[in-house]
């Protein structure tokens, strides 16, 4: 089995909610940021949300602010990206990513570009109709 896992992707129509999982089969899963990219069909991969792992700080894609949610349960070591109001552009595969064991950041600052994260999941298609 692949290191981090993702579900819930599904076809939805534009409006509705969507949660997305990601297990992480790792051992050190409470002591990483989490993420979650997407990429959309000829469009590169992009950042949408994190969350770090000694706190509960998260930023978040301009364009998602308000609609998605990123959370954690580490007792459950998987992260949780929470879409509301979905709109034809969120259509995408989305992809769930490790940051890098122990690393903090500066006030401010946060993992947004993919070679700030150590490994990534295969990711699962949302399709959102109109």
């Amino acid at each position: 089995q692949a290191r981090l896992v993702e579900s819930g992707g599904v076809l939805v129509q534009a409006g509705g909610s969507l949660r997305l999982s990601c297990a992480d089969s790792g051992g050190t899963f409470s002591r990483r940021a989490m993420g979650w990219f997407r990429r959309a069909p000829g469009k590169e991969r992009e950042f949408v949300a994190t969350i770090a792992w000694n706190d509960d700080t998260t930023y978040y894609l301009d364009s998602v602010k308000g609609r998605f949610a990123i959370s954690r349960d580490n007792g459950k070591n998987t992260v949780y990206l929470q879409m509301d109001s979905l709109k034809p552009d969120d259509a995408a595969v989305y992809y769930c990513a490790a940051g890098f064991r122990d690393v903090r950041y500066r006030f401010g600052e946060f993992p947004h570009r993919e070679d700030e994260y150590d490994y990534w999941g295969q990711g699962t298609q949302v399709t959102v109709s109109s």
